[in-house]
C-alpha cells in the first residue's frame, strides 16, 4: 500500500485540485492522510463532505511541517509514504508508475524524487536536492526549462518533500527522539536533514522523471522575510548536527554563513528579532528561539 500524506494550512483553494488529481487515477491500494495545521477556512468541512474516505488529522495550531508530516507517518499504513504539498497536482499516471517503479528498486533505495514542475508544466521546480562543498543545498534545476537533461533517472543527495517518497523501513531506522523529520526545524530544510540522515545510514535517494507533477509554491503564503530567516537558521542547525570537523565548520561559517547573516540582519526585520549567529540545535520543538 501507498500512503499519501498532504499538509494543509488554509488551503481550500488548492486541496480540491490536489485530491481530484489523486482520485482520478486508475490505481488502487493507496490511502490519503491530510494533516491540517490549524486552518480557519472551510477546508476540513469540504474534505469531510466530498472525500469522507480521507483520514483527516486536524491540529488546533500550526505545529510546523516537520511535526505534521510525522503525525501523518505515524498514522500511515503503507510500506511507502508519499509526501505532497497541498498545491501539488499529480500527472495522470503518477500512482500507477509509482507502484511499478517501487517493485523494481534496489533494496537500499529509501527515497524517491518525482519531477516537480511549476504550474506552467514547462519549468522545473525540483528534480531532487544537491549539496555543494560548502554544504549549500539547492533544488536541482529550479527555474530551468524542462528538457532532455531532466528526463533520465539519477541518484541525488536528497529529495524535496513537496512531492517525494519515503520507504517505511528507512524511516523507522532513522527515527530518533526528534521524530522522522526533525521537529525542531519547524519548516524548511527538514527534508534536507532527513535525506542526509538516511544517506549516513546507507540509504540511496533516486530521481525518477516519469513521476511528474505540478506545483504552485508557497501555498501557506509565508512572508519572504520569515522564509529567509528559517532557511538561514535551519541550515545552521543541520550543519551542527551532521558535521563534526571544527575547521571546516569554521571555514563555512566565516566564508558563507557569517556574511550572509550580516546581510540578512541588515535587510530582514524578522531576522533581527530572532537571529543568533551561533545558533544551537537545542531549540524548542515549535521552532521558536
Amino acid at each position: 500500500m501507498l500512503s499519501i500524506i498532504i499538509l494543509t494550512l488554509n488551503s481550500r483553494r488548492f486541496i480540491e485540485k490536489c485530491l481530484a488529481s489523486i482520485y482520478s487515477q486508475y490505481c488502487s491500494g493507496f490511502e490519503v492522510i491530510i494533516v491540517d495545521n490549524g486552518s480557519t477556512d472551510d477546508m476540513a468541512e469540504f474534505i469531510k463532505g466530498r472525500y469522507p474516505e480521507v483520514v483527516l488529522i486536524k491540529n488546533k495550531r500550526n505545529l510546523g511541517a516537520a511535526s505534521a508530516r510525522n503525525q501523518g507517518i505515524d498514522a500511515a499504513k503503507g510500506e511507502w509514504i508519499i509526501s505532497l504539498d497541498c498545491d501539488i497536482i499529480l500527472g495522470g499516471q503518477f500512482l500507477a508508475l509509482s507502484s511499478e517503479i517501487i517493485r523494481t528498486l534496489p533494496v537500499k533505495t529509501g527515497l524517491l524524487q518525482a519531477k516537480i514542475l511549476y504550474a506552467d508544466k514547462k519549468t522545473i521546480f525540483s528534480a531532487g536536492i544537491k549539496s555543494t562543498r560548502l554544504w549549500r543545498f539547492y533544488d536541482i534545476g529550479k527555474g530551468e526549462p524542462d528538457g532532455a537533461g531532466f528526463n533520465r533517472p539519477a541518484q541525488v543527495f536528497g529529495v524535496c518533500s513537496a512531492a517525494s517518497f519515503y520507504k517505511r523501513e528507512m524511516l523507522n531506522e532513522i527515527k530518533d527522539h526528534n521524530g522522522y523529520f526533525d521537529e525542531r526545524l519547524f519548516f524548511l530544510f527538514e527534508d534536507v536533514d532527513l535525506s542526509w540522515r538516511a544517506k549516513e545510514k546507507g540509504w540511496d535517494a533516486q530521481y525518477y522523471p516519469a513521476l511528474e507533477c505540478y506545483h504552485y509554491g508557497n501555498s501557506s503564503l509565508t512572508p519572504k522575510d520569515v522564509r529567509q530567516y528559517y532557511c538561514w537558521r535551519n541550515r545552521r542547525l543541520i550543519l551542527n548536527k551532521h558535521k563534526k570537523g571544527v575547521f571546516k565548520k569554521l571555514l563555512t561559517l566565516f566564508c558563507y554563513d557569517l556574511p550572509r547573516a550580516i546581510w540578512i540582519i541588515i535587510v530582514n526585520p524578522y531576522a533581527r528579532k530572532n537571529m543568533n549567529i551561533f545558533t544551537s540545535v537545542n531549540k524548542r520543538k515549535d521552532g521558536s528561539l
